[in-house]
């Protein structure tokens, strides 16, 4: 444990801003001299998120990356936003240690512009400015994680303008196999996971729990209001899932998820702040093959998210979710067709509602898909008709085009619309406006891949026009208040994405750069909290029984607020090392020191990141 003032003796700590670089540098070098993800996965590898229907990864052409449960098993992280950050174009602030609040930035975009599924259920919030609850969902229930980045309106509707994150949690398969696992680190940090899954006949089934405490640090460091005490949290999940093969090509799934968390913050200077969030996730999906080129999807869920706050008064919103979806898809000689109907249903409960503490509406949409691979080339079209309830009707549009011009590479090019509605609270609360607009974007982008056995290669440059933002401003308006939700902004999302991953000898290697400029249109400036240029530079290894890697972040200065006139957050290094061995038959120790040069660095102003840490961790696991 680090004494109380730590925060302050590592601040003191002066380190050339150009030191954050030499990672980038070495990342670039690197990928530029051997030509080597954009997924951490097989080539042949199943893929849902692309166009809403299974494709090998090998034919997908948007920029997606796949984390499969290996990846996820020997990262050692903790929480769910540390593995995103070490995602291709996404960029994670956090004010504090895990389970306080969290951004993800894909592309320079607001966290509110990816969309979220888990197990094809909707994450999403009315709550604020919405988007998903990552301090929330539980690392410990997910197998697989997609990532699809760029504009995907065509295929998700609302929200999906900078991309969408598919999360699987586990599935069961023949057999019964059992699992716990225990783990104890810095910051009195302890979890513990328990479960089991298999399948017997026709049936599998999966069921996890997972429960994990930290006393935390003193997550602010400055400001007006400050109290001098310890930020842990609590966070309780359960995660099930059921399959049934009904017959031959017939078969129905039923997944829950349930996570609850009590983080502590500051926003007084005296006090016991807290936060309470509480998410369930329920879903009922039936799929028929009715012959090897014919197939439906059926697919009911529901969300419900809450977020109860103590800081000198209680706090309460809740968010319920309900998605309805019918999806057709025909193979044949000439393409692939899909059509898909779909129903979304919004609700929000806030005591800060004007006009009543409950508002809700819907979305009705109508999509068509069309994809075509002929020789060397391929071709994917979607178009999508969203109606909602308050704006009328919404059209999206996608078209890419793939061109496999040589032995192992991949040109490809693509255009694409999204949109966004306002949440419920941006237009009905105190500070909201009923008259929002909602948010537009057009996104173009053009990739080219390399790829042979275990080395790959991606290059990906993207510009997205976003009209109509929504921001938060100080301004009376007309709302009344000193803060009000107004359509004030314009931003442009503009850079370029390498990746790529080889073999050396012994060492696996994977990196990734992006370099962005993700700015207003109408001052240039950059939007807050985001670097012009981060990276992650990975190396993994099997040495006399043990799997080791690290791991080099990096990331350049960021303005923490749209009024500063210079950027208050400072470029930073980070190292983070991992090693896991099996000790026995059942038995693998896993071990994790993230920061390891204990360098001090704000991901947002007056808001304390942890210093050096360790986490020891060992699970049970039957052959």
């Amino acid at each position: 444990m680090f004494p109380m003032n730590v925060f302050e003796q590592r601040r003191q700590r002066a380190w050339m801003p150009a030191m954050a670089w030499r990672p980038v540098s070495l990342a670039v070098v690197c990928l530029a001299g051997l030509v080597a993800p954009a997924a951490a996965a097989a080539l042949d590898e199943v893929v849902v998120s692309a166009t809403r229907s299974e494709q090998r990864l090998s034919d997908v052409l948007a920029d997606v990356t796949v984390l499969d449960g290996d990846v996820l098993e020997r990262s050692g992280a903790l929480a769910l936003e540390d593995v995103m950050a070490k995602v291709p174009g996404i960029q994670i602030t956090r004010n504090g240690g895990p389970g306080a609040d969290t951004d993800l930035f894909m592309r320079g975009a607001n966290k509110q512009h990816t969309a979220v599924y888990v197990d094809g259920i909707r994450i999403d919030a009315q709550n604020g400015s919405g988007g998903a609850p990552w301090e929330t969902l539980p690392l410990e229930s997910i197998e697989r994680i997609e990532v699809l980045r760029g504009a995907a309106g065509a295929l998700y509707g609302s929200d999906a303008m900078a991309g969408t994150v598919q999360i699987f949690t586990r599935r069961g398969e023949t057999g019964f196999k059992p699992h716990v696992s225990v783990g104890a680190g810095s910051y009195g940090t302890k979890k513990g996971t328990a479960g089991f899954s298999g399948g017997q006949g026709a049936w599998d089934y999966a069921l996890g729990l997972s429960y994990a405490d930290s006393e935390g640090f003193d997550a602010k460091t400055g400001g007006s209001k400050r109290n001098l005490d310890k930020d842990g949290y609590v966070r309780k999940s359960a995660n099930a899932r059921v399959g049934l093969q009904l017959s031959a090509g017939q078969r129905l799934d039923v997944t829950a998820l349930t996570s609850d968390s009590n983080a502590g913050y500051d926003s007084r200077a005296q006090g016991d702040d807290r936060t309470i969030r509480s998410l369930d996730a329920y879903g009922l999906n039936w799929q028929s093959d009715w012959t090897p080129d014919v197939r439906t999807r059926v697919a009911v869920s529901q969300s419900r998210q809450s977020w109860d706050t103590w800081d000198g008064k209680h706090y309460h919103a809740e968010t319920l979710l309900r998605n309805y979806l019918v999806h057709n898809e025909w193979r044949s000689r000439v393409g692939t067709f899909s059509v898909l109907a779909e129903r979304r249903e919004d609700s929000l409960e806030n005591t800060l509602l004007v006009g009543g503490h409950e508002r809700s509406r819907h979305q009705n949409a109508l999509g068509l898909g069309y994809g075509l691979h002929w020789q060397q080339h391929a071709v994917q079209l979607n178009l999508r008709h969203d109606r909602d309830s308050d704006f009328g009707g919404k059209r999206t549009a996608t078209l890419a085009y793939g061109w496999d011009f040589a032995t192992h590479w991949k040109a490809t090019a693509s255009v694409g619309t999204g949109f966004k509605v306002p949440t419920l609270f941006q237009r009905f609360s105190k500070n909201g406006d009923s008259s929002l607009k909602p948010e537009e974007s057009r996104n173009m982008e053009l990739g080219l891949r390399w790829s042979d056995k275990d080395l790959s290669f991606s290059a990906t440059a993207y510009r997205s026009k976003v009209d109509n933002l929504v921001s938060y401003e100080e301004d009376l308006g007309s709302c009344g208040e000193n803060y009000c939700y107004m359509n004030v902004d314009r931003a442009q999302l503009e850079g370029i994405t390498l990746a790529g991953k080889w073999r050396t000898g012994m060492l696996k290697w994977y990196a990734s750069v992006d370099f962005q400029n993700p700015h207003d249109m109408d001052n240039g400036r950059l939007l807050k909290r985001r670097s012009k240029r981060y990276a992650t530079l990975g190396v993994e290894t099997t040495l006399a029984g043990w799997t080791l890697g690290t791991e080099l972040q990096a990331a350049s200065r960021r303005f923490n607020d749209d009024a500063e006139a210079v950027k208050s957050l400072g470029g930073y290094t980070l190292v983070n090392l991992s090693a896991s061995r099996q000790l026995a038959r059942d038995f693998t120790l896993t071990a994790r020191i993230d920061n390891a040069l204990d360098r001090d660095y704000t991901l947002v102003k007056d808001y304390a990141t942890a210093g050096r840490t360790l986490w020891l961790g060992v699970k049970w696991m039957p052959w």
